[in-house]
C-alpha cells in the first residue's frame, strides 16, 4: 500500500461536486449539534417546533438539487451524516438513543413518496457500499466527528473520563478502517492530522488530559492496526501537519513584515 496511490474516481461527483459534498458534511454537523442540545435539555413543546423547522430546512436544501437524482443524493448525504454523528455520540457517551435525532430522520423519510424513497435508498446504499462514493463528504464528516470527540476528551478532568472517550473514539476509527479497507486509512490520517494540529494550535498549550488522551489514542491504533497500515497513516498525517506548520510560519512571517 502506498500513500501516493490515487483515490479512485468518485462515481457521484457529477451529481455532487467536492464543494457541495463538504457543505453537506458541515450541514449535518450543524444540524446534529442543535438536535443534540434538544436531547440534553428536552422541552417537549419547544422541541416539536424546532424539529419541524430543522426538518423543513434539511428537506428544502435537498430539494434544491438540479434533478431528482441530485435531490435524492443530497438527502442521502444529510441522512448518512446525521446517522454517523448519532452513532458516534451514542457510543462515546453511552446513550441508549437520541430521540430528537430519530424523530428528525423519520420526518425526512416520511416526506418521500415511494419512488423518491427508492431513489434515496439507492444513493444511501451507494454511499455505504462504494468507498470512493462522495469521498470528500466522508473525509470532511469523519474529520469533524473524530475532532469533536477529541475536544470532548481534552475537556475531561480526570484520567478515567479521558479513557471513557478514548476507547469509543479508537473503536470508531478502527471500525472505519474495517468498513473502508481501501480508503479508510486516508480518512484516519486526515483525522489524526487534525488532532495533532489542534494540539499544536492550543493557545496556552495543550492540557495534560489532551496530551494523555492523544497518546492513548495513537497507542491503541498502533497496537490494533497492521504495522504497514499504521505507518502509512502516520506518514500521511505527518505530511499534512508539516504542510500546516509551514503555512503557519509563512503567515507569521508575512504578518511580521506588515
Amino acid at each position: 500500500m502506498s500513500t501516493a496511490a490515487p483515490i479512485p474516481a468518485d462515481p457521484l461527483a457529477d451529481l455532487a461536486d467536492a464543494d457541495l459534498q463538504r457543505l453537506a458534511a458541515r450541514m449535518a454537523q450543524d444540524v446534529f449539534a442543535g438536535i443534540f442540545r434538544l436531547a440534553v435539555e428536552p422541552d417537549g413543546e419547544r422541541d416539536a417546533v424546532v424539529l419541524g423547522e430543522v426538518a423543513e430546512r434539511c428537506f428544502n436544501w435537498s430539494r434544491a438539487g438540479s434533478d431528482e437524482a441530485a435531490r435524492a443524493l443530497r438527502l442521502a448525504l444529510l441522512v448518512s451524516g446525521l446517522d454517523q454523528w448519532g452513532l458516534a455520540y451514542t457510543q462515546a457517551f453511552q446513550l441508549a438513543a437520541i430521540p430528537p435525532l430519530s424523530a428528525l430522520l423519520g420526518n425526512l423519510r416520511n416526506r418521500l413518496d415511494a419512488t423518491a424513497d427508492a431513489r434515496f435508498l439507492q444513493y444511501f446504499a451507494t454511499l455505504n457500499d462504494c468507498e470512493a462514493a462522495a469521498i470528500d463528504f466522508k473525509i470532511e464528516l469523519r474529520r469533524a466527528i473524530h475532532l469533536a470527540l477529541w475536544h470532548a476528551m481534552a475537556a475531561c478532568e480526570t484520567t478515567a473520563q479521558v479513557e471513557a472517550i478514548v476507547r469509543p473514539l479508537g473503536s470508531l476509527m478502527l471500525g472505519l478502517n474495517e468498513r473502508m479497507p481501501e480508503l479508510g486509512w486516508r480518512l484516519l490520517a486526515d483525522a489524526l492530522a487534525s488532532i495533532q494540529m489542534a494540539l499544536l494550535a492550543a493557545p496556552n498549550g495543550a492540557s495534560a488530559q489532551a496530551q494523555e488522551g492523544t497518546q492513548q489514542l495513537f497507542a491503541s491504533l498502533r497496537h490494533a492496526l497492521p504495522a504497514e497500515r499504521y505507518q502509512a497513516i502516520l506518514a500521511h498525517s505527518g505530511q499534512a501537519v508539516l504542510a500546516w506548520q509551514q503555512a503557519q510560519r509563512a503567515q507569521a512571517g508575512q504578518e511580521g513584515r506588515a
